[in-house]
């Protein structure tokens, strides 16, 4: 008999560990600098490479410097088995676009099936319906990271906690949560 003892022909997909595929927007924490290029914890089974001139107009006069810890929204742009993946600060014109460092906010870590949720279309209810109440920004990462930033840390850790709980909940169960929140802040702030 096989290792699958219930007889049971149902498999189980780890959502903790990303597999990095081509042209997936990822963020990574820079864990190390080199002459030509960063090495990238992107949440993969290897460290990705960052080349120095991954960036738009970059060039060997005008590399960037990036400190160890360094958190960047970065795309991949090649990922073979066996291999560490490549990355980029570009989008597939060369242009920088949303890629690039995320300055400030808070970064947390979640299952790569929630990311995937948040990044759907039509937009994810509990982003839309945060959106509707509360300025923030947020970018989400294929990989199980999620960034968010907002004037006040009170916001940042609302809008967070809302996206970490939201995983288990359904449509509605989003949307009550969110209204909520926003009673709540509304009465702390009065």
């Amino acid at each position: 008999m096989s290792d699958n003892q219930s007889g049971s022909s149902a498999s189980f997909v780890d959502q903790s560990v990303y597999v990095p595929c081509v042209e997936d927007s990822v963020l990574g924490i820079v864990v190390d600098s080199r002459s030509d290029n960063f090495l990238v914890d992107i949440k993969g089974p290897a460290l990705a490479f960052l080349p120095v001139l991954a960036f738009e107009g970059g060039t060997r006069r005008n590399i960037p410097k990036f400190e160890v810890g360094t958190l960047l929204y970065v795309r991949v742009v090649k990922a073979n088995p066996g291999m560490n993946p490549e990355l980029s600060c570009t989008d597939a014109t060369g242009k920088a676009a949303e890629f690039g460092p995320l300055k400030d906010g808070y970064m947390f870590e979640c299952s790569t099936g929630l990311s995937r949720m948040l990044l759907r279309s039509p937009p994810c209810p509990i982003l839309e319906a945060l959106g509707k109440k509360i300025s923030f920004e947020v970018a989400v990462g294929l990989n199980g990271r999620v960034w968010v930033n907002a004037e006040s840390p009170s916001t940042v850790i609302i809008v967070a906690n809302a996206i970490m709980r939201s995983e288990s909940l359904s449509v509605v169960q989003q949307r009550i949560m969110v209204e909520k929140l926003i009673q709540n802040l509304n009465i702390s702030s009065e």
